[in-house]
C-alpha cells in the first residue's frame, strides 16, 4: 500500500470514535518495528520525524543546531525508510512532520517524500500564524500532502520547542484558524505538556476539546484535533531505569484514563515520544549489564560510555552517535550493532503495541479510505475553503 496523507487516516478516527497514536521516530531501525508493530495489529499508522530528528538523520549528531542542508538529507532518508518498510504494509502509512518550525523547513519534508506536515506558529500573535500556516497549505495541498497547525502554548521542552507556561487555546478561535487557513489538523493546548515531566496526576481541560468540536459540527467544518506532549511516562519504564543506575527525577506523564476521556471528547491524533525513547534507553542499559563484554566492543563500547556519562538523560539520540551509519541506513554491519537494533525495535514495539490498543485503534485500518497523493491533489482543488 503506498504512503498516505494524514486527512483520511484522521477522518476514519473522527467517524468511528477511536484515538489514532502518531510515534515519532529517529532511526531506520523505530521506522521498520513502527510498521510491524501497526501491521501485527492491523492499525492504522502515522510515523513522525520532527524538524530535529530530520537534522539527526541528516548526519548532524547536534542536531540542535542541524542545518537547512542537514534536515533535508535526513528528510529524504526517514522518507526512504518508510516508504521501504510502508509501501508494501497492509496497513494505510502516514509520514508526518513534527514541529516544522518554518516553512522552509515543511518544503524540505515534503520535497523529501513527507505526506504530511505541521507548522508550528503557535508562539506568533494570532494573524501571523494563520499567514505561515495558510502559507503552508497553499504548497502541501497542491502536492496532496496535508497540514497541521497549532493553536496555544503547551509548556514543557521538545528539541527546539520550549514554553515555560501554557496558554489554552480559544476554542471560538480554533474555528476561526480552520476556516481561515484550510488545515487538515489543529494541534490545541488542554493541559497536555511536552517533556517527561508533566506533573503528577495530570488533569486535562477536557471542555475544551468538546468545545471546539461542538462549534466546528455546528458551522459544519471538517478537521481533526490533535494532542501534544501525550507520553503516558510509563512509570515502571522509569523505575527500570533508575534501578539499572539512572538518575531521572520528577518523571510523570498523562494518565491513560485521561487520554482516553480526551479521545471521547472529540481528540483524534495523540502524539507520543518519550514512551519510546525511554524504552528504548531502559533496553540498552540491561543489555549492557547482562553482557559485560559489550562494555569493551569497538563499535559499540562507546555507547555504554555516553550512558553511564549522562545517568539523568533518556533521548537515544545522546547515545547512538557511535552507530550513526546504522541509525541513518539501518545497515547493520556486526553483531553488537545488531544487539544494539535489537533493544531499538524491542522498546519501540512495546510501546507502540501498548498505546495501539489502549488508544483503540487495532484492527482500524480497513476503515480508512485511503486516496494517492495524486487522488489528494484533486480533492483539495475541488474543497479549497
Amino acid at each position: 500500500m503506498a504512503l498516505v496523507s494524514l486527512r483520511p487516516v484522521i477522518d476514519a478516527a473522527a467517524r468511528y470514535g477511536y484515538g489514532q497514536g502518531a510515534f515519532n521516530v529517529n532511526a531506520v531501525a523505530q521506522a521498520k518495528a513502527a510498521i510491524e508493530v501497526h501491521e501485527m495489529f492491523r492499525s492504522p499508522a502515522i510515523l513522525q520525524g520532527a524538524d530535529l530528528a530530520n537534522g539527526f538523520m541528516g548526519g548532524c549528531t547536534d542536531f540542535v543546531h542541524a542545518t537547512l542542508e542537514d534536515k533535508k538529507r535526513g528528510a529524504k532518508r526517514i522518507a526512504d525508510a518508510v516508504k521501504k518498510y510502508g509501501e508494501n504494509a497492509s496497513i494505510p502509512v502516514v509520514l508526518h512532520l513534527d514541529h516544522g518550525k518554518d516553512f522552509d523547513s515543511c518544503k524540505a519534508a515534503i520535497d523529501g517524500g513527507y505526506t504530511s506536515v505541521m507548522i508550528d506558529g503557535s508562539s506568533l500573535p494570532f494573524d501571523e500564524n494563520v499567514e505561515l500556516t495558510r502559507e503552508v497549505v497553499r504548497y502541501a495541498h497542491a502536492e496532496g500532502v496535508s497540514v497541521e497547525g497549532e493553536l496555544g502554548v503547551l509548556a514543557g521542552v521538545e528539541d527546539h520547542v520550549f514554553a515555560a507556561g501554557s496558554t489554552y487555546t480559544n476554542p471560538l478561535r480554533a474555528v476561526e484558524f480552520f476556516k481561515k487557513t484550510g488545515v487538515d489538523a489543529l494541534a490545541i493546548s488542554y493541559g497536555t505538556m511536552h517533556g517527561a515531566s508533566k506533573g503528577k496526576d495530570v488533569k486535562l481541560c477536557l471542555q475544551i476539546p468538546a468545545a471546539i468540536r461542538e462549534c466546528m459540527d455546528h458551522e459544519g467544518i471538517w478537521g481533526g484535533l490533535v494532542s501534544h506532549g501525550s507520553s503516558t511516562v510509563p512509570a515502571y519504564i522509569v523505575e527500570e531505569i533508575n534501578a539499572l543506575g539512572g538518575a531521572i527525577k520528577g518523571a510523570h506523564g498523562i494518565p491513560m484514563e485521561e487520554l482516553k476521556a480526551a479521545i471521547r471528547c472529540g481528540i483524534n491524533k495523540i502524539n507520543v515520544d518519550t514512551d519510546i525513547r525511554l524504552a528504548v534507553t531502559r533496553n540498552m542499559k540491561e543489555l549492557f549489564r547482562d553482557e559485560e563484554a559489550l562494555r569493551r566492543s569497538g563499535s559499540v563500547g562507546e555507547i555504554y560510555r555516553l550512558l553511564e556519562a549522562d545517568k539523568d538523560k533518556f533521548d537515544p539520540r545522546l547515545f547512538l552517535p557511535p552507530i550513526m551509519d546504522t541509525v541513518m541506513t539501518g545497515e547493520v554491519l556486526d553483531q553488537d550493532t545488531a544487539k544494539i537494533t535489537d533493544c531499538i525495535e524491542r522498546g519501540v514495539k512495546e510501546v507502540v503495541g501498548t498505546l495501539i490498543v489502549q488508544f483503540g485503534s487495532f484492527g482500524k485500518a480497513p476503515l480508512v479510505q485511503c486516496r494517492t497523493l495524486e487522488e489528494m491533489k484533486e480533492f483539495y482543488q475541488k474543497n479549497e475553503r
